[in-house]
């Protein structure tokens, strides 16, 4: 390294500070430039086309519904980007809950919205992850009609948070025995997870469940 800065210096026949004082004149600096600082949350598009911000709503366009997308929240601003490009921007509500705010853009024209007979999207993002819930779904639908799109949302919760492989075994052994109860559901996935991811070897406890191992009790 150190070589290639003694050969630069031979070919300009100069050294730096010779050749920085006859160029000074000519150069010019730089704008200053101050970063926006802001808050990176990251939040899934829900199912009427908003990010949920502060206790506020911003809506996005309405194609991005069960997206996760990346949420800039500055100081006056509330911006959303999928992935480099952003989508949406709104000026942020400042002394305010509970407010939503719109983008007209963001909606459906006339006759784009999606037909009355269309299932919940929550209905078609767990199909698009795994299809094999479809079963599962719809008896649900069938046994509570008046609860399907909560418990989907709650059904997309827990195929966020869980491996999939307990997640599937503890749905097929509910639809099995015809349970619906989607907190028993919560435990049995649990269940397997500890049962699957936790695994401890036995040799290394005693029956009384005090740890100690067949050497330790010897040399007590």
């Amino acid at each position: 390294m150190l070589g290639k800065v003694r050969d630069a210096k031979r070919s300009l026949h100069a050294a730096p500070r010779e050749l920085f004082l006859q160029e000074q004149h000519l150069l010019r600096p730089l704008p200053i430039w101050v970063p926006t600082v802001c808050e990176i949350e990251n939040r899934i598009v829900d199912s009427q086309g908003y990010v949920s911000i502060g206790g506020n709503r911003y809506s996005v366009p309405y194609a991005l519904i069960g997206r996760r997308l990346e949420v800039h929240e500055t100081k006056d601003r509330i911006e959303v980007y999928e992935g480099h490009r952003m989508v949406a921007t709104h000026a942020k509500v400042i002394e305010a809950l509970d407010q939503r705010v719109t983008e007209p853009s963001h909606r459906p024209a006339r006759g784009e919205g999606r037909p009355k007979t269309a299932p919940p999207r929550e209905e078609e993002e767990l199909l698009g992850v795994e299809p094999r819930l479809g079963d599962y779904l719809t008896a649900i639908k069938a046994r509570c009609p008046g609860r399907y799109v909560r418990m989907l949302r709650r059904l997309l919760g827990m195929l966020r948070d869980y491996p999939r492989p307990p997640l599937l075994a503890a749905v097929n052994a509910a639809q099995e025995y015809g349970l619906f109860d989607l907190d028993r559901l919560d435990r049995m996935v649990l269940r397997n997870v500890a049962r699957d991811y936790f695994v401890l070897d036995p040799a290394g406890f005693s029956e009384d469940g005090a740890g100690q191992n067949e050497e330790e009790r010897h040399e007590g």
